[in-house]
């Protein structure tokens, strides 16, 4: 844990201990939520009364559960939809750029982002869904029309954008300790459930890859950065969209709870928490 978090939590903990909770609130740490909708929980209630509706953002999102966990001091400005271009211009009409929310005063940032840049991910599993509901199910139809264009997408343009965003919140704050967490795996490694996710079966390996490959855009990013990377690929292997309800931490296209579909539920909000929380340290 670097020294300056540390430094925060430790006081924050004997003055919670020895100390009324108003004192214990004032020296907690600063922690700055940036991100996606995977930040914002979109679809996941009750929905946190301070967002705009625009971002459909949770108040069970992993940021408010990690704050929770350690007491931090929660500015939460995650919103559904965003890319990486929306840390420094506006995303909507009153819902400004993300790093506004970001000084040098900040302990402790975390984010999802990437996901969305270019409209590449999102797109291949429209496409994919697409292509498998008229295929049936049977064959790689998405793989065969669409070959490496979206993973040489993420290389090519996710991947620079990444380095630039994390650049850029590290200029706002120089000192803080800042987390980008991967995304946790929407399909599993092969056979797929067409009857949730219509993907076709030959399509499923070909999906996981382009997850595969986004978690290591970020993953580079990241290490280019200096920035903590949180790697889901062990902890949500088991936990993807085609598991029952319970197991599952991403809700599937059908028969799923959350009007967001493919997004996380809160079971999957609470255990990016934990593992970031880990991965920081902090646990």
């Amino acid at each position: 844990m670097p020294r300056r978090l540390a430094a925060t939590l430790a006081a924050a903990t004997a003055t919670a201990t020895l100390a009324a909770a108003p004192a214990a609130h004032a020296d907690s740490l600063d922690y700055v939520a940036l991100g996606d909708s995977y930040s914002a929980a979109s679809g996941v209630q009750p929905s946190d009364p301070d967002a705009s509706p625009l971002c459909l953002r949770s108040s069970r999102n992993y940021p408010h559960v990690l704050a929770d966990e350690i007491g931090a001091n929660l500015t939460d400005v995650t919103c559904g939809a965003a890319e990486t271009r929306h840390f420094t211009a506006a995303q909507y009409p009153g819902v400004p750029a993300q790093l506004d929310a970001v000084d040098a005063g900040a302990d402790l940032i975390t984010m999802t982002i990437g996901g969305n840049d270019s409209g590449v991910f999102i797109g291949a599993l429209l496409a994919c869904g697409s292509t498998g509901i008229l295929a049936g199910g049977k064959g790689s139809p998405c793989k065969d029309t669409f070959g490496t264009s979206f993973e040489d997408t993420v290389r090519n343009k996710t991947y620079p954008a990444l380095v630039e965003a994390l650049r850029a919140v590290r200029d706002k704050a120089p000192d803080a300790e800042v987390a980008i967490l991967g995304y946790p795996w929407i399909l599993p490694a092969t056979g797929g459930c067409f009857d949730k996710m219509p993907v076709a079966e030959g399509d499923v390996a070909y999906l996981r890859s382009l997850q595969a490959t986004l978690n290591d855009a970020v993953g580079r990013a990241a290490e280019e950065t200096g920035v903590t990377y949180v790697d889901f690929s062990v902890a949500s292997e088991g936990h993807d969209a085609c598991r029952p309800a319970g197991v599952r931490w991403i809700e599937p296209f059908l028969q799923g709870t959350n009007p967001v579909v493919v997004h996380p539920n809160a079971l999957g909000e609470a255990e990016m928490a934990a593992e970031t929380l880990e991965a920081l340290g902090l646990d």
